[in-house]
């Protein structure tokens, strides 16, 4: 949710937010029929701060990454959906400071 609409304030730990992540680590996946009880580690909650951060701008970045890789695709009955222009995508990302860089 963050990612997809941020506004500059990530959440942190006591921020009251709720928040809900998946991991795909091997260690974390139960496999079908694994009944047997298992220990896991946790996250103080100090730590908790730089992982919202980090899934909050992995998700922003897959996100951008999603919009500036897309190509044009036509789809049925001839329907169209151009892909962003990606030089007019970036110069109004600098205009309203959603992104820095050169000129």
């Amino acid at each position: 949710m963050l990612g997809l609409a941020r506004t500059g304030s990530p959440s942190t730990n006591g921020s009251g937010d709720y928040c809900i992540a998946f991991s795909t680590a091997p260690q974390n996946r139960i496999k079908h029929g694994e009944t047997a009880p298992r220990r896991v580690e946790l996250l103080p909650n100090d730590s908790m701060s730089p992982l919202f951060l980090a899934c909050v701008e992995a998700t922003e970045e897959a996100v951008y990454n999603s919009l500036l890789r897309a190509t044009t695709v036509e789809g049925r009955n001839g329907t169209r959906v151009e892909a962003l222009p990606i030089d007019r995508t970036i110069e109004i990302l600098k205009k309203y400071k959603a992104i820095q860089g050169g000129p």
